[in-house]
């Protein structure tokens, strides 16, 4: 089973080499397409493959990549960005699912996206659409955020790429394109979504709530429709609407079973009014909550587990409840030892003689 790497790149120079050095014994073929790259990325791309093409940039992300994906040869496609990452761990998984390929013929794989990285775990994982079958004709929609929509055979598979970034500066780049493609026609739910979650990045508060509160208003995905609640809490937080920021994480509600992420979110709120119990009642639901990540939300485990066992130890304290307290940072300490808000809360109940 042949499988073909496709990349788009432009000015990847310090990650490029990292990325193709963890994927390059995985795969049959590897397809370069440079949309202007002005660096040495093309120099370190000769390295890896003869496979490289020029395409102008037209602030179209589908139109690149369905380009590169036009150029492949093998039976299946995988796609990756310059700053990805296969970990040894995650490249001996892929044989596996090499032989899930060859056996299964899925039409689509979907796999976990590790983000964000902080210490050894990824802050935030979600699932992609990772590998495709290329006589299916898969195409990618959307000039960016782009994704190809799922159709036929799709399996998960618990093989994780790292997006382990790079100090290239994006700036508004992306917020741009879509302030120049809503101006040329009208944006569907999934690209309002994006839209208004890049105009609260940067910083367009009134903006992004306007764009937000419209896509809720019609028919759209529910895992972008929760994520759209709670950038809209962010929003009014910004502006110092507590209670509209409130209403909003709760209006998620209407869309899905509860996130940990919008519980933290609502329990950080009551905290912060010093309202301890109720902060209490939100981060002790969000411990129950499960993973969302295979329904493709941008899953936060932290939000789960260390954000509100670390919580509960102080609301619990503050409320002078020292069983419960220890008892969640005993919690706490199991699942993250090293962590240094676990180890403060250690020193802490240690020079208080409760441990």
């Amino acid at each position: 089973m042949n499988i073909s790497l496709c990349m788009i790149v432009k000015n990847e120079e310090e990650v490029l080499a990292r990325c193709l050095e963890s994927v390059k014994t995985l795969v049959d073929e590897i397809i370069i397409v440079d949309t202007g790259s002005t660096d040495k990325t093309v120099e370190i791309a000769r390295a890896f493959t003869e496979k490289i093409y020029d395409f102008p940039w037209e602030d179209n992300f589908a139109k690149a990549r369905n380009f590169s994906f036009d150029q492949a040869a093998g039976d299946y496609i995988l796609w990756l960005d310059a700053d990805d990452y296969i970990s040894p761990e995650n490249a001996a998984r892929f044989l596996a699912l090499k032989d899930l390929l060859s056996n299964e013929l899925p039409d689509m794989v979907m796999c976990p996206y590790d983000t964000g990285h902080g210490g050894n775990a990824p802050l935030s994982t979600f699932y992609r659409e990772r590998l495709v079958r290329r006589c299916k004709g898969f195409v990618w929609q959307g000039r960016v955020h782009e994704c190809i929509a799922p159709r036929g055979k799709v399996l998960h598979f618990d093989f994780h790429v790292s997006h382990l970034g790079s100090k290239k500066i994006r700036g508004a780049r992306n917020l741009h394109i879509y302030q120049k493609w809503a101006a040329e026609e009208m944006l569907g739910a999934r690209d309002k979504f994006y839209y208004g979650r890049e105009l609260y990045y940067n910083r367009l508060y009134t903006e992004a709530i306007a764009v937000l509160e419209d896509m809720l208003s019609g028919e759209g995905w529910y895992v972008n429709q929760i994520e759209a609640c709670k950038i809209l809490s962010y929003c009014y937080a910004a502006q110092g609407k507590t209670e509209e920021a409130k209403t909003a994480l709760l209006s998620s509600f209407l869309y899905g079973e509860p996130r940990a992420c919008v519980l933290c979110e609502l329990a950080g709120i009551y905290k912060k009014e010093n309202k301890i119990r109720e902060a209490i009642f939100w981060y002790e639901g969000a411990l129950r909550c499960r993973d969302h990540a295979e329904e493709g939300d941008f899953e936060e485990p932290a939000s789960r587990t260390l954000i509100p066992l670390v919580e509960l130890t102080c609301c619990y304290f503050s409320l002078g409840d020292t069983e419960k307290a220890i008892s969640r940072h005993k919690r706490a300490e199991r699942l993250f030892p090293s962590h240094p808000a676990v180890i403060y809360n250690r020193k802490f109940f240690q020079s208080q003689g409760l441990l």
